[in-house]
Parts: C-alpha cells; sequence; structure tokens
C-alpha cells in the first residue's frame, strides 16, 4: 500500500511540475493580423483585392500573396516567378520579402507567390500601402501597388 501512495504522489508531483513548466514556457511570437487584404493596381495587368498571410518565427517571417482579381497569362510552372515584396515600416524605412515560390499555374488561374522570405524585428509595424510588388515573369517584371491602406491594419510582429 505504501508503495501505491509513493508512486501516486510521484506522479501528482511530476504533473503540477508539467504544468508549472507550460505557465513559465515563453510564449511563441506571433504576427497580428496574420491576414490583411489589400487592394492591388497592377496597371495593365490587372488589379483587385489580394490578400496577404504572415507569418513569423523569431526574426524569420514569411508572407504570401493571393488574389484571384489578378489571372496567370500563360501557363506558370511551380516556383517560376521571382517576387520581391517591399513593405512599408511605420518605425521608417522598409522591410523586403523576396523568393521565387509558387504554385503551378494554368492560363487564367489566380496568381499565388510565396511564401516569401523576409527578416523582422520585434515591433517591426509593416504596411503594403507605399510599398510594391515586383514580380519577374519570363522576363517581364510586372509591378504591384495597393491602391490604400491594408486592412485590418498593418502586420505588427513580436
Amino acid at each position: 500500500m505504501r508503495g501505491k501512495r509513493t508512486t501516486t504522489g510521484a506522479a501528482l508531483l511530476a504533473g503540477a511540475l508539467a504544468v508549472t513548466g507550460l505557465a513559465f514556457a515563453p510564449t511563441a511570437l506571433a504576427v497580428t493580423p496574420d491576414t490583411a487584404t489589400i487592394t492591388a493596381d497592377c496597371g495593365t495587368f490587372g488589379g483587385g483585392e489580394a490578400t496577404l498571410t504572415a507569418t513569423q518565427d523569431g526574426t524569420a517571417a514569411t508572407i504570401t500573396l493571393t488574389t484571384s482579381a489578378i489571372t496567370a497569362p500563360l501557363a506558370l510552372a511551380q516556383d517560376s516567378i521571382t517576387s520581391t515584396l517591399t513593405l512599408v515600416n511605420a518605425g521608417g524605412g522598409s522591410t523586403a520579402f523576396t523568393g521565387t515560390r509558387n504554385p503551378a499555374m494554368a492560363a487564367g488561374d489566380p496568381v499565388t507567390v510565396g511564401p516569401l522570405d523576409g527578416t523582422v524585428a520585434s515591433g517591426d509595424s509593416l504596411e503594403a500601402y507605399g510599398g510594391s510588388l515586383q514580380m519577374s515573369v519570363f522576363g517581364i517584371t510586372i509591378t504591384c501597388t495597393a491602391a490604400g491602406p491594408q486592412s485590418p491594419g498593418p502586420f505588427v510582429f513580436d
């Protein structure tokens, strides 16, 4: 009987320590909001609503842009679009997110680029309005800009 109490007591102590450890564990860094929308203007290539999705892991961050308002003019192979998304920092300057990642797209498919990689600092407040997205497809550079501030607001990184 005494052995059973010791085992039960040890199990309760281990559980209590585990819960305490979780309470004091550092929280994961997160960007807020994780999704925002903009109205993109890509000149003769079109424009309309686009969704930006952001993630953060320490100082590394990614942003993916998707839009059904802009479509692929031709079939595009996976990872064939070279993209640079430049966001304006409320504290001054800008941050570039770059990469050559995109899904394969048939002619007329909605455009998706990313995740594009960038480096952020704690407290960065990044906004698409005032920045740009440059995509290079078959040697042709397409530049898109936001027609107004992103909604619900800038990405704020922990």
